[in-house]
Formats: C-alpha cells, structure tokens, sequence
C-alpha cells in the first residue's frame, strides 16, 4: 500500500532528529504518560521559563474497502493525515500553572471534497464540516488550554481538557483528541481510591477544529456535521427537535467516577454521567483478582442504567428517541431513551507477562440504544471490537481476544501482537440496526528501541456481515461487510 510507503520514509527522516531525553510514553490505547513534568518554582518570572514543551509527529493513513457498495449511501474510501502537536506545560508557582495544546493534521492526499461524506475510519484526520462550508481540508486546533492548581492529591483544571473517565474520553487513536472544556476535580486523599468530577459545557469531536453542544446533533437547516456529529450520537436528539420541543439547546455534561482498589483483590467503579434534563446513565464495574503461582484469573462485570431524563418530551413530538438514527420499528416504546446494558469478561493472565487472554460478552436491554457520543464506548473493555458499535437495544455480543509480546518472548524486539474476533448478534426487526457480523481485526505495535519515541502501529478488520436478514418491514439490511487497514507512525519528543 503506498500509504506504508510513505509513512516508513516519514519515519526514516524522523530517525535522523530524534531527541534523546523521553518525556512521554505511548500506551496501547493511544494515550500518553507523562514521564518528565515541570517542577515547581520559587517566583513568578519562573512559571513560564522553567516550563516544558512536549512534540508528537504523527502520521495516519487509512483503506476502506466495502464488500459491497450501495449507490450515494457507500464508497470505497481512503484517508491520509500529517502532523501533530506541541504541547506546552508551565512549572508550578505555590501549585498553580497552565497548558496549552495545539493540534494539527494536514492533507497531503485526499478524496474529493464532494466525497467526504463516505469516508469512513479515516474521517478524524480532517473537518468535514470545513470541507463542507470552505472547500478546504486541513485542521488544526486548540484542544487543550487550562489552568491547573496541583495540590498533590488534589487537582483542580478549568479550561479546554481531556478528561478520561468510562464515558469521556479523548480517544486518541486518529490525529486530535476528543476534548471539553468547562472544569474538573481529580483527588486520591482516601486510600486507594480516585475520584473525579467533572462540570463541560462544550466539546470538541476529533475531527472538529471548534468546540459545540454535547449532546445536539446539529442537522438542521442542512448543516450537516455541526455540533455533536459523532458515529454514536443519537440524530433524534438534534438542535432542531430540541427547539421543536421548546427546550434549551445549551447543554451540559456532568460526569463524577470513583474507581478504587481498597479492598484486598478487588477493584471497583462507579460512574454517573448526565446531561440535565436530556439523559442520565449509572454504571456500576467490579473486577475480582484471583491469584495463582503462574497465573491470574480477573473476572469482571458491568451494568449500565440509562434514565431518560427529558428526552421523552422530544419523543413526544413522534421522534424516535430510543434509537441512535431516530427509527421507531421495532422499538417497544420508541420515544423515550430508558434502558440498559450488562456485560461480563474474563482474563486469564499468566505471571510470565507473555501473553494475556479475555473472553467477554454483553447484552443490552430491549428497550432504547444506549447514547454515549463523548468517544467512551459502554462495551469498551469488554466486547467492543474496531469500528464496531454493539449497544443498540437488544444486542448481544461475544468476543475473544489475545495479546502476545514478540518483545518479552524474546522473539522480536519491541513488537506486541493483538487478535480480537466478535460475533455480534443485532435485532433483526429492527431497521435503524445493521444486520448480525462477524468481526476480526489484528493489530501490530512496535515501539522502537533504537529510537526512543518512536512507535509503528499496523491495523487489519475484516467484518463479515449476514446478507439476508429481513427487517420488520420485510426489507433486506445493506451488507455492511468490509476490509479495513490503518498504519500509524508516532514520534514523541
């Protein structure tokens, strides 16, 4: 694929620059751990100069190839996105300070502007919002500008942020983090335990350059992919229902999670996360530690309520809120968003560190889909596969996953593999729902070490797709069977 090719002659020139000090690490979910933090300074004129500035390069490239294509609804597609960010942390006077993140991912190659509208994976790497409106490709933006008051065991920010807890997420697998901007409280004063709060008024989507509502779907007036856009948001709940409906189309997200391991060999999590007077969702997780000489046994469930709380008055209008893209068949009570999903896992991970295996399933309520468009998936961890969304009402889902390390085999250095297969079984009646699948997708990662700072990641799926299923209305669903290929170059200095 010349999107390889591009991307290791990137990293060929990278190799040549790269800084010797690392800053950051890299995890397997994309996120980063700040290895290198500014200290704290005696005086104000030190706030700014003893700060520290943290570089990422990134390239992503993406292929798309649908088994079957559906006139002006489906088409192959592809993506390309180069760049970055830089970000700037301030040293800490009596523990205040401030960052500030930019963002950018720029277009070297792309698809039509008129064509935007079918790309799939690669979609994150530029505006289609900004292609719409100016013609233009290319984004870049603020994503993170806050203050910060560093007590400790305390954390105060106030700003753009990321805030990653079971349903906020920055999802950084693409180019630019998911985001919000408001305020948050983080503390560990009681004993193996964190809590965090969290009060947004805004967000910012991946593949936005502009922070908007968290919850609206902003198609009205044929402003398509404005405000909440995201795959999983919920179209019923859109800027002009909620103004058909007579309700305020300023919303606000807030989220509290405690997650603690007070008790001996066991973790737990509780989540409430809410937008007032439109939906509220509580989650309950507990993992058990089951010790052994060679190896460790780690079941876990999960259980979300969803409560409907205002939703219903934009169901009222004969808007079919239970489903994500706002069709009633096969809905038992179609306008209101009350549901649920329970999940449980299973890891079996042997003290060697080699290899580790999980084996999952998840089943939601039939009642509405859950709605969580704030990039943290509610069958994350557990049977979420690659581009795969399982929590529309009455799914049932399992999947088995392995991770092998080439690196601690002694096999090859720095390499880890990863292998999840999914067979998702979607309600059949329902025509919003997408027939049943199967899913397989591999994943390669390599973090150089010849080259501290530098990570390759190769991704496949195959998604294979029943081609007959009737919904309630006797009509045949679209084969949504495909191949897809991503390659990932970060750089961190």
């Amino acid at each position: 694929m010349w999107i390889i090719g591009v991307a290791v002659v990137t990293a060929v020139l990278i190799m040549e620059c790269y800084a010797a000090r690392v800053k950051r690490i890299l995890n397997d979910n994309m996120t980063l751990s700040y290895i290198v933090v500014p200290k704290n300074v005696d005086t104000l004129t030190d706030i700014f100069t003893q700060g520290l500035i943290y570089g990422r390069f990134r390239y992503n490239g993406f292929d798309w190839d649908w088994k079957k294509e559906y006139p002006d609804k489906t088409k192959d597609n592809w993506a390309v996105g180069v760049g970055g960010s830089f970000i700037y942390k301030s040293a800490y006077y009596k523990g205040v300070g401030a960052t500030v993140g930019i963002y950018t991912s720029q277009n070297p190659r792309h698809m039509k502007p008129e064509d935007v509208k079918f790309v799939k994976a690669g979609k994150d790497t530029f505006s289609r919002y900004k292609v719409k409106h100016t013609g233009h490709f290319g984004l870049t933006t603020v994503a993170q500008a806050y203050f910060e008051y560093n007590g400790g065991k305390i954390r105060l920010k106030a700003g753009r942020q990321i805030f990653e807890t079971l349903l906020t997420k920055s999802n950084d697998t693409k180019m630019v983090p998911n985001s919000f901007e408001g305020y948050s409280i983080t503390t560990s004063i009681f004993k193996k335990t964190r809590l965090e709060a969290g009060y947004f008024t805004r967000q910012k989507l991946r593949d936005h350059e502009n922070f908007h509502d968290v919850i609206t779907y902003k198609d009205a007036y044929g402003d398509s992919w404005g405000n909440n856009d995201d795959g999983a948001v919920n179209r019923a709940l859109s800027y002009e229902n909620f103004l058909s409906a007579g309700k305020s189309v300023q919303h606000s997200l807030a989220v509290v999670q405690i997650k603690s391991g007070y008790i001996p060999g066991l973790s737990f999590l509780c989540n409430y996360t809410t937008v007032p007077e439109v939906v509220a969702l509580a989650t309950l997780e507990a993992h058990y530690f089951i010790k052994n000489e060679n190896y460790d046994l780690i079941p876990g469930v999960r259980y979300i309520k969803q409560y409907d709380r205002g939703a219903k008055d934009i169901g009222k209008l004969g808007v079919a809120v239970a489903n994500l893209k706002a069709r009633p068949e096969g809905y038992k009570d179609p306008y209101r968003v009350d549901g649920a999903l329970r999940a449980v896992r299973l890891d079996f991970r042997p003290k060697n560190k080699i290899w580790w295996g999980r084996i999952g399933y998840s089943q939601v309520a039939d009642k509405a889909d859950i709605i969580a468009p704030w990039r943290g998936f509610p069958t994350g961890g557990f049977t979420r596969a690659m581009a795969q969304y399982n929590w529309y009402a009455n799914t049932k889902t399992w999947m088995v996953r392995g991770v092998f390390s080439l690196d601690r085999a002694g096999i090859v250095s720095g390499l880890k593999i990863s292998l999840r297969y999914a067979v998702q079984d979607f309600d059949d009646k329902k025509s919003g729902v997408q027939a049943d699948s199967r899913v397989v997708h591999l994943d390669l990662l390599e973090k150089v070490k010849s080259v501290p700072g530098l990570y390759l990641k190769f991704r496949t799926g195959v998604a294979q797709a029943d081609e007959n299923t009737r919904d309630i209305n006797g009509d045949i669903k679209p084969d949504s069977s495909y191949k897809e290929f991503r390659f990932e170059v970060n750089y961190l200095f």
